[in-house]
């Protein structure tokens, strides 16, 4: 299949995908390698948009040749990949083996996101939990800070958090009378690590639904990490160090 026109139907309803109202059950996939980490994982791609000049996907049942004005038109990046994909979302369950989750609270930065859901994977979290008003996880700055890692870790939106009653519940806060440090931290063996955004930390129902309070180290002149940085460094002195 061929299209190269702009104002195709399908490249019309393929550009809402870069709106999170149409991001109903489907998500965009952009360049060539988050695609075929996509493809690897299973997911299922319902349209797959390549440069006509390209090799890459020849003979994929569901691929689409297209110009780069195409590309442009449903690509969220100023110079548009090479490859488009439209994919469906993961259906995901809750399972009671998960011990080690993360709680992300209203986090705003969708490059954020994508950033920490990579370490998470990395570190071998077993599930990530966005609470709040957190951005929308198939927005495609946070796919693409994922790095292909979207898809490998559960990740799901709740409000009601009583499945964690009885996990160690940990808030992660600026240093107080009531935080200890985190290199003097030992976890449990099921433990919830709460985030908070940049802006704002963690809301007064998340620490007060916290066992512990945990406080990085760090010189006196710095005042605050990148939530990313302090997320990855968590995650790694307490589930890998």
């Amino acid at each position: 299949m061929k299209i190269t026109s702009v104002n195709n139907e399908l490249v019309k309803e393929t550009a809402k995908l870069l709106q999170k109202k149409y991001r109903k059950d489907t998500f965009l996939l952009e360049g060539s390698k988050c695609i075929e980490e996509a493809i690897a994982s299973g997911l299922e791609i319902v349209h797959l948009f390549a440069d006509e000049s390209s090799d890459e996907f020849k003979g994929y049942d569901n691929l689409i040749e297209t110009t780069e004005a195409v590309l442009s038109k449903i690509s969220s990046t100023e110079t548009p990949p090479k490859a488009v994909a439209v994919a469906k979302k993961l259906k995901r369950e809750w399972s009671k083996n998960y011990k080690k989750v993360v709680l992300l609270e209203n986090i705003k930065d969708a490059g954020n996101l994508g950033t920490i859901l990579r370490t998470a994977c990395a570190f071998n979290i077993d599930a990530v939990v966005l609470y709040g008003d957190t951005v929308d996880l198939y927005n495609p700055k946070c796919v693409r800070s994922a790095v292909g890692n979207l898809w490998k870790i559960p990740v799901f939106e709740m409000n009601d958090l009583s499945i964690f009653n009885d996990y160690e519940r940990i808030a992660t806060l600026p240093k107080a009378e009531n935080t200890i440090w985190l290199n003097e931290y030992k976890p449990q063996e099921k433990v919830l690590v709460m985030f908070g955004s940049e802006a704002s930390g963690l809301c007064e129902d998340l620490k007060n639904f916290a066992t512990q309070n945990i406080t990085i180290e760090m010189d006196g002149k710095v005042e605050s990490l990148n939530l990313s940085i302090s997320a990855g460094i968590i995650m790694y002195k307490l589930f890998v160090n």
